[in-house]
């Protein structure tokens, strides 16, 4: 993913013109407005500016669709005045650190989810704030977070797609944020299994106990990024909600299980690093104990030397052995024959 955002950027300034779109993650990236375009009957009408988008939005058979990157207040509060939208929802579409929700303000939709992507081997996370409503599509992008302009550019490659207006849009944003998780996961998922199998052949170092703990506050951020969307995407498949054909519903609840599965693949990784630290530390504990039980077993065949010379060696001049003129081999008979005893029996115990 970060290796083709060269790519991306290459192809969306040969096919939008003055549009520069990068990953978040990547310095340079233009900020402010990045797309602003009206649509009719599948097909882009023009570029507009801010200051018109009001009055194309209300123009029957079209809508718009705009694309802000960490915009001014300035923009944000163009946008409010041309769309006639809740200033407290205008409020925190200026601020990152929100939390992924969907509120209604009037017949808009505010939508809030958060973005990931893998920047310095770490997650890190971004914000992508929606508004919806008839006849336009508003989205405010903060930190990590892949452009939409290859969606953009799907769209209009396909007019009778786009012809469905701005309810398919914004399942297209969702499916695509949706979507930027799988390589995150797969980049975990590979850190994972080499972790796992470094439990196996060598045990953990402390780095890999740091990193592995670093892996699971990794994953527990991005649980509690994706585990609000299931209830946001849930919610959109409601006509209550969003006034949408079975169709659309339908693809609402795609994304829905698309989330779903992302937030089963984020438990299973992190039971898994789990098991790994238990299974480390089972491992150091085996290890341990072997080592415990060979240092108990030579202090049990050196304490029988010690012992008899212990005992030859105190100064007392009625000790008969003394004038043995054979207690010296005598002696070291006994010694060899019980640490060799002694030996023997803790190999077969697995001891030594």
């Amino acid at each position: 993913m970060e290796g083709g955002a060269g790519t991306r950027l290459a192809g969306d300034r040969m096919m939008e013109g003055s549009v520069a779109t990068r990953a978040a993650a990547e310095p340079g990236e233009r900020r402010g407005i990045v797309a602003s375009a009206a649509y009719a009957g599948g097909q882009r009408i023009k570029d507009i500016a801010l200051d018109e988008a009001g009055d194309w939005a209300h123009r029957s058979g079209h809508f718009v669709w705009i694309g802000l990157h960490a915009p001014d207040p300035s923009d944000l509060e163009e946008v409010r005045r041309q769309f006639d939208l809740h200033p407290l929802a205008i409020e925190d579409a200026g601020k990152a650190h929100q939390q992924p929700k969907l509120e209604r303000y009037g017949e808009t939709l505010f939508i809030v989810a958060r973005t990931a992507q893998i920047v310095d081997g770490h997650i890190a996370f971004g914000e992508t704030h929606l508004f919806i409503g008839r006849g336009f599509l508003v989205s405010v992008r903060h930190g990590a977070s892949a452009s939409y302009t290859p969606v953009r550019l799907r769209y209009e490659s396909c007019p009778t797609q786009l012809a469905r207006g701005e309810t398919y849009v914004l399942h297209g944003v969702l499916d695509f944020i949706v979507d930027n998780y799988m390589p995150v996961i797969a980049r975990i998922h590979e850190e994972v299994e080499a972790i796992e199998d470094k439990v196996l052949a060598a045990g953990l170092m402390r780095a890999d106990i740091e990193r592995l703990y670093e892996l699971r506050r990794d994953l527990l951020k991005l649980r509690n990024a994706v585990v609000p969307l299931v209830e946001v995407c849930r919610r959109l498949e409601h006509p209550e909600v969003l006034e949408v054909d079975e169709a659309m519903r339908l693809l609402f609840r795609d994304v829905t299980d698309h989330v779903r599965r992302v937030q089963e693949d984020i438990t299973s990784l992190r039971e898994v690093l789990a098991f790994a630290f238990e299974a480390s530390l089972l491992i150091g504990q085996a290890e341990q104990t072997v080592t415990t039980r060979r240092l108990a077993a030579w202090a049990a065949i050196l304490a029988v030397p010690t012992a008899i010379a212990g005992i030859y060696g105190m100064n007392f001049d009625n000790m008969p052995e003394l004038r043995w003129a054979q207690g010296y081999f005598l002696v070291l008979g006994v010694i060899i024959a019980a640490c060799g005893t002694l030996y023997v029996k803790f190999r077969r115990l697995g001891w030594l």
